[in-house]
C-alpha cells in the first residue's frame, strides 16, 4: 500500500492535527498522502488512485469514504473521533498500533453489505445511488406525510400513508431505524430492514428481507407533493409524483478495518446502554 487518502472531518476539532500525525507516521512508511477535507457533505474525489483511505471522523465521516471506496473494493480505516463509533472501531488512542498492524497486513478487515438504490421516472432510471447505513423516503417538511405503494419481489406488501419509510442495512440498523422502532441486526448478517416511519396503520411493523429481495416504492399523488429521498442522512434528493424507488443489496461491500462484531456489541452495550435490566449494564 503506497498512496493512501486521509479524510478529515472539519468539524472535529482534533481531526486536523491527527490527520497531520497521522501523514507523518505514514511518510515514515513509504506511504504517499492526500487529504480530503469532509464538512457533512458528498462531494467529487478519484477514489480508484488510492490504496486505502483513513477515516478521521465520526460514523458519518466513514459513511461518506465507504461510499467512494467501496465500488473500488478499497479498505477503510476508520479512526473514532465521534460519539458512538458503531462503524469507526479505531480509537484514538490505539490508531498508531493499529495501523502499523494494518500495514503490515495483519489486522482483519470486515466486509459490510451495501445498498443500491434507482429513481425510477417515468418508466426510465433517472438516478443511483450507493449506501451503507440506509435509504430513507419521507416527506420534506416535518409534520407532514406521504404515501406510497410498497411491493418486496413485485409483490404487493401495501399503501403506506406515513412520514416515510427507512430501508437499512445491518450495519444502519442502530441508526435511524433504530430509533424509529425497528430492530438492530447483526453486522455479519445478509439482510435488508424496512422501518416505516410514523404509519397511520398500527398494523405497519418493521419487516426484515433477505438480501435477494427488491424492495420499491412508488410515490403516490397527494396534497403534500414534497417527498424526498436520504442517502445515509447525507444526501436529499428530490422525488416526483409517480417516482418509483428500487432497493436492493448493492454489488459493492464497504472493506472496513478494525470494526470487528464483538465491537460492534461493545458499542451498543457501552453506547446505548443495551442491557438486560435496570442494572444488567453494570455487571457486563
Amino acid at each position: 500500500m503506497k498512496k493512501c487518502l486521509i479524510v478529515v472531518n472539519t468539524d472535529k476539532a482534533s481531526s486536523e492535527m491527527l490527520g497531520i500525525e497521522t501523514a507523518a507516521f505514514l511518510k515514515g512508511r513509504g506511504v504517499d498522502c492526500a487529504f480530503l477535507d469532509f464538512n457533512g457533505e458528498a462531494q467529487d474525489c478519484d477514489w480508484k488512485s488510492f490504496d486505502f483511505v483513513i477515516t478521521l471522523g465520526g460514523d458519518g465521516t466513514v459513511l461518506f469514504a465507504a461510499r467512494g471506496a467501496a465500488q473500488h473494493s478499497i479498505p477503510v480505516f476508520p479512526v473514532n473521533l465521534g460519539e458512538f463509533g458503531f462503524i469507526a472501531g479505531v480509537q484514538p488512542e490505539e490508531w498508531e498500533d493499529s495501523l502499523e498492524l494494518f500495514l503490515r497486513g495483519q489486522m482483519k478487515t470486515v466486509r459490510r453489505t451495501m445498498l443500491f438504490a434507482q429513481i425510477f421516472r417515468n418508466g426510465k432510471a433517472a438516478a443511483s445511488y450507493q449506501a451503507l447505513n440506509d435509504i430513507v423516503i419521507s416527506a420534506k417538511s416535518a409534520a407532514k406525510t406521504i404515501s406510497m405503494d410498497i411491493r418486496v419481489n413485485e409483490t404487493p406488501l401495501g399503501r403506506f400513508k406515513s412520514d416515510g419509510a427507512i430501508v437499512s442495512s445491518p450495519t444502519g440498523s442502530t441508526a435511524y431505524s433504530a430509533s424509529a422502532g425497528g430492530p438492530i441486526v447483526g453486522p455479519d448478517l445478509d439482510a435488508l430492514v424496512l422501518t416505516p416511519l410514523n404509519s397511520f396503520s398500527l398494523s405497519a411493523r418493521p419487516i426484515v428481507f433477505s438480501t435477494k429481495a427488491v424492495l420499491s416504492a412508488t410515490i403516490i399523488p397527494s396534497r403534500n407533493h414534497d417527498a424526498i429521498l436520504t442517502v445515509d442522512g447525507q444526501e436529499p434528493v428530490d422525488l416526483k409524483d409517480g417516482d418509483e424507488i428500487r432497493i436492493k443489496k448493492s454489488e459493492h461491500d464497504a472493506i472496513l478495518a478494525g470494526t470487528s462484531v464483538e465491537k460492534f456489541y461493545n458499542a451498543l452495550r457501552n453506547k446505548l446502554n443495551w442491557s438486560g435490566g435496570p442494572n444488567g449494564g453494570s455487571h457486563a
